[in-house]
């Protein structure tokens, strides 16, 4: 597998990282939450760009991912702009949704951007080559809160990231029983041996909690845990992750 470095934090190899989400409405409340994980171990950062209630002003946008680069300056920042149609909490149109994506690219402070695979392929394929040419990486994500799709869907829908240009692949899906949680699984296992760049999945909500702490068995190279809130149900908190994860690690290690 070819792995992503960014911040000298190697994303597919080893522990998952963890990464917690930033989901602030205003400048205020971002701030405040980036002063409450401060202590919290983590790896990388995303900041929810589609909770923030300026994002029309790609000013204030630039502005506050240059913050969130200097309070964090050593962590990665992944930029997402979640769509409703995806568990997101709005809906903007496509030219939009790309301006933001270069307004924050272009503060040179982003290190990945997500961007949806079913915002159509050619707009994201030329989308992925601008923020390429640029030196960022792009992280390809489909989330489905709804259901958990076949296992061959999902590994289908990882393999089609490959083939637009995803630097990491990533998959979200809602469990309505424990079977659902192996049909995810058992599709991280299968891009794991077949598919060379990192990949992040999880299973929703409380079935599919293992989903977040096993994946340096099944080849989740991600894992999101809740900072100062969750930001999708099933997070749990970073410092508990963490505990895990290296009970985990060092356990296989020793084995």
């Amino acid at each position: 597998m070819n792995s992503v470095i960014a911040r000298g934090v190697e994303i597919g190899t080893g522990r998952p990282k963890i990464c917690v989400s930033i989901t602030g409405r205003n400048r205020a409340e971002i701030l405040h939450q980036i002063n409450q994980i401060s202590n919290m171990p983590f790896d990388m950062v995303e900041w929810r760009v589609d909770f923030f209630e300026e994002l029309t002003d790609y000013i204030a946008v630039k502005e506050m991912v240059l913050d969130i680069d200097r309070l964090l300056i050593n962590k990665p920042i992944i930029f997402t702009f979640r769509s409703s149609m995806e568990g997101g909490q709005k809906w903007i149109p496509a030219e939009q949704y790309s301006d933001l994506i270069h307004t924050a690219v272009g503060t040179g402070a982003v290190d990945i951007v997500d961007i949806e695979l079913f915002m159509g392929d050619k707009f994201v394929e030329n989308l992925i080559s601008a923020v390429h040419r640029l030196g960022v990486k792009v992280l390809v994500s489909n989330h489905d809160f709804d259901k958990t799709p076949s296992r061959d869907k999902i590994f289908d829908r990882l393999k089609n990231m490959v083939y637009i240009g995803a630097d990491i692949a990533k998959i979200a899906v809602m469990p309505k029983n424990k079977s659902d949680v192996l049909e995810l699984l058992s599709a991280t296992l299968e891009a794991e041996e077949k598919i060379d760049i990192p990949v992040v999945t999880m299973s929703m909500g409380k079935w599919g909690m293992i989903s977040r702490i096993s994946g340096e068995f099944f080849g989740s190279a991600i894992t999101f845990g809740a900072g100062s809130s969750a930001s999708a149900p099933g997070q749990i908190p970073s410092a508990d992750l963490n505990k895990v994860l290296n009970i985990l690690h060092t356990n296989l290690e020793v084995n």
